[in-house]
């Protein structure tokens, strides 16, 4: 493609070294794409007969073809995506096929590819997680009512239901629903016909070939276009943290899946043994989850980090964006649609929940609110609670068979109603909360949205 400048042709190892057909050749969709819209607007400003247009486009649609078939070779001499089917385009069609390219660089060829590959995989990711809500959702459905304790520090804390602790997730993957509507914004934007940095002196209609190609808009600024890899950096990022959020739901079920807990139990089909201990049932789905949640994370630094020094406009350096992005891709895809699986064929074992549940000390907190409303500060109640737990730690009584009274004259004997589960999950009424009753109406909302 540059015979006319060099005398020697490029050595085998600079081949090697430069080649990116080895994994853009999955672009060859939009870079069949963008041709044909590339050459209509040739064909509309005189550059192009109708008749070589129709070579064009058949021939492109033929080499589409023979890709999808396994039946094309790709070299790796013309480097990447674009010159494998340039070439053999104009192998098969003559002359016709040699105009393709004007008015237009490599730069802003793949710029406009990889943006159409990313608005496809935005959508495919976004009905994955989609279906991972949905599956949350069923469970949460299920298990609305299901006492639990939550936990910080990994100590129990106060109750909750199952169903409410599975919308937390829904909720984290709904974020992540918007970030990726808000990457595809960004993205679907049209760099075709900056050139490789300055335009072209032969104007094609940009805006038509944006509209045909789906765009909702062109780029203003050749050099940006032509440079831009934030739109894939941004990509990166919102799958980086989607991942985050499976990988602390992955804890989360290792730990419930665990003797120590016994919250949940995961089906066989998604569980696996061991080679040695034959008792053994391994959440392997989460551990992996858990761990592939680094090499997304992984991916967006490399892709920072290439980036983060590199002068306008294009530099070689940013061929290596599309390796992270294809990696991450499939990746979440596969995670999020073994997740969706497993959920939904969890279950979770009520009768664990409950005897963890009925820890009394849960509702410390609870007693604390009870002498608040009896008129005691809220600085002093807690003080006086933490008086009552110490007492119950020192002797070994239950918290709710203690003798208040004894401890300080502000428990009067009404003290000993905050200590029951039920009363004190159906207090819990403020938008947000934990009351069976309002995991029901979030249930309710969120399947009225569409899950």
């Amino acid at each position: 493609m540059w015979k006319g400048r060099f005398a020697v042709e490029t050595a085998e190892l600079v081949q090697q070294f430069g080649e990116s057909i080895s994994y853009d050749w999955r672009l060859y969709k939009q870079d069949v794409a963008g041709s044909i819209a590339h050459a209509h607007a040739q064909r509309e400003a005189g550059l192009l007969t109708s008749e070589e247009f129709d070579q064009i486009e058949n021939g492109l649609r033929q080499i589409e073809a023979d890709i999808d078939g396994g039946k094309f070779e790709f070299k790796t001499s013309l480097e990447d995506i674009h010159m494998n089917i340039e070439a053999e385009l104009t192998r098969r069609i003559g002359p016709a096929g040699a105009k393709l390219h004007t008015a237009r660089s490599r730069n802003d060829q793949v710029a406009t590819d990889t943006r159409l590959y990313c608005r496809a995989e935005v959508d495919a990711i976004s009905v994955g997680i989609r279906s991972l809500q949905s599956a949350l959702l069923d469970r949460a459905e299920k298990y609305a009512a299901t006492v639990l304790p939550a936990y910080t520090h990994l100590q129990r804390g106060q109750p909750v239901t199952v169903g409410h602790h599975l919308l937390a997730y829904v909720e984290m993957l709904d974020r992540d629903l918007g970030r990726l509507a808000d990457c595809r914004k960004r993205l679907n934007v049209s760099p075709l016909g900056s050139g490789a940095l300055a335009g072209s002196t032969i104007n094609l209609d940009r805006q038509a070939i944006a509209d045909e190609l789906g765009f909702d808009r062109i780029s203003t600024n050749s050099m940006d276009a032509v440079s831009d890899r934030d739109y894939i950096v941004e990509f990166l990022f919102a799958m980086s943290l989607c991942g985050v959020h499976l990988s602390r739901l992955s804890e989360d079920l290792i730990l419930w899946c665990s003797a120590e807990f016994g919250f949940v139990t995961l089906s066989d089909a998604h569980t696996t043994g061991s080679s040695l201990m034959p008792q053994k049932k391994n959440p392997d789905v989460c551990e992996i989850t858990r761990g592939k949640t680094g090499r997304l994370l992984g991916n967006l630094v490399s892709l920072l980090t290439a980036v983060k020094g590199l002068p306008l406009t294009y530099n070689r350096d940013l061929q290596e964006d599309k390796e992270p992005l294809f990696d991450s891709i499939d990746t979440l895809k596969l995670t999020l649609a073994v997740n969706a699986e497993m959920i939904a064929a969890m279950e979770v074992r009520e009768e664990n929940c409950s005897r963890a549940a009925s820890d009394p000390m849960l509702l410390a907190t609870d007693l604390a609110d009870w002498l608040v409303k009896q008129g005691v500060p809220f600085r002093n109640a807690h003080e006086l609670v933490g008086k009552a737990v110490a007492e119950s730690v020192k002797t070994g009584t239950p918290l709710n068979q203690l003798d208040l009274s004894a401890i300080d004259p502000a428990y009067t004997s009404e003290a000993g109603s905050v200590f029951d589960l039920g009363r004190a999950l159906a207090a819990r009424t403020n938008p947000g909360a934990p009351s069976v009753e309002n995991v029901r109406s979030e249930i309710r909302r969120w399947r009225e949205s569409g899950l």
